[in-house]
């Protein structure tokens, strides 16, 4: 097995320490803006922070998981016979990715009935595509691969249909002042989440070697920056703009 340069080595490994730490970062800002918000954006604040504290937790173990499968001496890469477990992500994705939405769906502030019907069929749908994408990151050959991403894809279809269709006439009705914040929100998810399908792909690119575990963990890596923390911050300035729209600065300081 051809082995990874030092530079390839160290490109991934402070890629997991940098991911790591924003994470973390993300989490304590957001769970201390909650003091920003009024009531009714606190559990939107609270589980965007969940998710940040999750991911984080799962890039420490993939940052350890990295570290104990390549030994370092001379500035030469070696394997060390422990297998890197990239198990972590999807176990991650399956907990982060329903709750993403979910915050989301909080942070519009719909009717109770409506955030409960969203929250679970979008939850669900978005469990499930997690769940049918495992198979196919794990497939050895083009068609088996191609099969679980396409049965993958449509849970992901379904969900980008609700959030632009199905949450349409919602966004409209988002006041003036962070209504372009929600679509860019909901823009941010969708860009995210689509980016994940194209790192999926890159072993079947013109990349080889080891360029293809360097292309797929930093693909990764910056997909999971912009879906959780980017739009987590996203989340924040929706909720405190609201916040003092509907209670006033007095009311959430």
């Amino acid at each position: 097995m051809e082995s990874l340069s030092f530079g390839q080595y160290s490109l991934v490994y402070n890629a997991f320490s940098f991911t790591f730490a924003t994470m973390a970062a993300a989490t304590v800002f957001l769970w201390l803006g909650r003091s920003q918000v009024g009531p009714a954006y606190k559990t939107a604040l609270t589980i965007s922070g969940l998710v940040c504290a999750i991911a984080a937790y799962h890039y420490l173990r993939i940052f350890e998981s990295w570290e104990g499968a390549y030994a370092v001496k001379d500035g030469v890469v070696a394997g060390t016979g422990y297998a890197f477990n990239d198990a972590y992500r999807y176990v991650d994705w399956l907990l982060t990715v329903p709750l993403l939405l979910i915050e989301l769906i909080l942070v519009m502030r719909l009717s109770a009935d409506e955030t409960i019907s969203k929250s679970t069929k979008l939850g669900a749908a978005a469990a499930l595509m997690i769940a049918l994408g495992y198979p196919g990151e794990i497939a050895t050959d083009i068609p088996t691969r191609a099969l679980w991403g396409t049965l993958s894809a449509i849970p992901f279809v379904y969900i980008m249909y609700q959030l632009f269709v199905g949450l349409g006439a919602s966004v409209s009705n988002q006041p003036d002042s962070v209504r372009e914040l929600v679509k860019k929100a909901r823009l941010l998810t969708f860009a995210s989440w689509g980016f994940y399908p194209i790192v999926n792909m890159i072993p079947y690119t013109n990349l080889s070697g080891t360029n293809v575990i360097v292309g797929v963990q930093v693909g990764y890596t910056i997909a999971d920056l912009i879906a959780k923390a980017g739009v987590g911050v996203l989340i924040y300035l929706i909720a405190t703009r609201k916040s003092q729209a509907e209670y006033g600065q007095a009311a959430v300081a």
